[in-house]
C-alpha cells in the first residue's frame, strides 16, 4: 500500500500580483478611476479596448487623456505575465507558452488551432495541490492560486494572436495546471468575463467553456446553483475506489459515488452534458472489467447525459506511467460503449513538445 499523500487545498503565502483592472468589478473600477482623477464613463472606454480590441496597453488608448494613460497603466495594468517560451508542434497548430509571473512562478498555456475552431486550455492555479502522481502538474506540488486577471489575461493573450491571424478564439478550457474548483471565486470571475459581451468581457459563448475537477462534490454542487451553461468536465480515471484513492487522491475525501451523485446533480441543474475524462495508464487503470464498471456505472447515475472522453497518457520523463497500447485502447472504448455511454478517444496533441500539463515548467525549473 502506498504512502498517504498530503492534499494542499489552500496556497501556500506568495505575493498575488498587483490589481488589475479585471481583479476589479465595476464599482471598484469606477472608484479607481475617479481617484485618478477621471470622470467614470472611462471605465468603459478602458474596457471596451481590453475585451473589445484586446489592448492591455493604456499607452495606445487614444481615447484617454494624454495625460492620464500612463497613471491608468500604472494603477490598472501592471504586467501580469512574460513570455519565457514558446513551443510549437502539429505544423504550428498547437502552441504552448510558458510564462513567468511577477513573483517568478510559471504558468503554462496552450494554444489549440483546428479547421473549425481555436481552443485555448488555461490554469488557474500556478502548480497544483491534487498530488495525482501520473501528472506532472501534481508533482509539483501547489505554488498558489492565480489571480482573476493572470485567468482571464491567458485568455485576452490568445484571443489577440488569433486576431492578429485573422481567426478567432472559440473555446476556453479550464484544464491547464491546478484544480480550478480549489480557486473558486477567481474562477467563477473569469469565466464570466470570458462570457459576457463587450465591454464586460470576451464574448465567447458560455456552453464553449469547460470547466474541469478532480472531483470537489461540493464545489460542483455550488457550481451547478450559479445558473452558468459552462461543460463540466470531471477527470474520473477510474470507476473504482480503490484504485482512486491512489490515482486521485483527493478520492480520499469524496467517493465515486459523491462525485458521480454531484454530476448528476450538475447535469440536473444545468441541463447540460457532464463530460469524464479518463487518462487510460497501461497496466493500470484500462483492464475489460474496469471499461464494464465505468459504463455501468455512469449509465445509472447520468444516463444519457454523460460522454466519456479517452485520453491517452502523455508520459512524463521518468515517470513509471505509460499509456495504453491502441488495441487496448480500443477495446476499452468499445466496452464502454456497449453500456450505452458514448465514448471517443480525445484527438492528442504536442506530444512532442512536452505539452502534457507541468512538464515545460519542470523542465524550466530543472534548467
Amino acid at each position: 500500500m502506498s504512502e498517504p499523500v498530503r492534499l494542499q487545498f489552500t496556497a501556500p503565502k506568495r505575493g498575488m500580483p498587483p490589481r488589475h483592472f479585471t481583479d476589479l468589478d465595476q464599482d471598484q473600477r469606477i472608484e479607481a478611476v475617479t481617484e485618478l482623477g477621471l470622470p467614470k464613463f472611462r471605465v468603459n472606454q478602458i474596457a471596451r479596448h481590453y475585451y473589445g480590441r484586446l489592448e492591455a496597453d493604456p499607452l495606445t488608448m487614444t481615447d484617454l487623456p494624454e495625460s492620464a494613460r500612463q497613471k491608468v497603466k500604472d494603477a490598472l495594468f501592471p504586467e501580469l505575465m512574460t513570455k519565457v517560451r514558446v513551443t510549437e508542434a502539429d505544423g504550428g497548430a498547437t502552441q504552448k507558452t510558458l510564462w513567468r509571473l511577477h513573483d517568478g512562478t510559471l504558468l503554462e498555456s496552450v494554444l489549440m488551432r483546428y479547421p473549425d475552431r481555436a481552443t485555448l486550455c488555461i490554469s488557474s492555479q500556478a502548480g497544483c495541490g491534487m498530488a495525482c502522481p501520473f501528472c506532472a502538474t501534481g508533482q509539483g506540488g501547489l505554488d498558489r492560486n492565480l489571480s482573476i486577471g493572470e485567468i482571464v489575461d491567458q485568455v485576452r493573450r490568445a484571443a489577440a494572436t488569433m486576431q492578429n491571424e485573422g481567426g478567432r478564439l472559440t473555446n476556453v478550457v479550464f484544464m491547464g495546471m491546478g484544480e480550478p474548483l480549489a480557486n473558486y471565486k477567481r474562477v467563477l470571475s473569469a469565466v464570466k468575463q470570458i462570457t459576457r459581451p463587450a465591454p464586460e468581457g470576451f464574448g465567447l459563448s458560455m456552453r464553449n467553456v469547460t470547466v474541469s475537477t478532480v472531483g470537489l462534490a461540493p464545489a460542483i454542487r455550488k457550481l451547478a446553483d450559479e445558473n452558468l451553461s459552462v461543460t463540466l468536465a470531471v477527470s474520473l480515471h477510474t470507476p473504482d475506489d480503490e484504485l482512486r484513492d491512489t490515482l486521485v487522491p483527493v478520492n480520499n475525501r469524496w467517493s465515486v459515488a459523491e462525485v458521480l451523485d454531484a454530476a448528476r446533480y450538475y447535469a440536473d441543474r444545468t441541463g447540460r452534458r457532464v463530460s469524464i475524462e479518463y487518462a487510460l495508464i497501461r497496466d493500470i487503470n484500462d483492464q475489460d472489467f474496469r471499461a464494464d464498471m465505468l459504463g455501468q456505472k455512469l449509465h445509472r447515475a447520468l444516463g444519457s447525459r454523460v460522454h466519456v472522453n479517452v485520453i491517452p497518457l502523455n508520459p512524463t520523463p521518468g515517470s513509471k506511467w505509460d499509456a495504453s497500447p491502441k488495441q487496448r485502447q480500443d477495446e476499452f472504448v468499445r466496452r464502454v460503449a456497449a453500456q450505452g455511454v458514448p465514448c471517443t478517444v480525445r484527438d492528442t496533441r504536442g506530444q512532442e513538445i512536452a505539452a502534457a500539463c507541468g512538464q515545460l515548467a519542470a523542465e524550466e525549473r530543472a534548467s
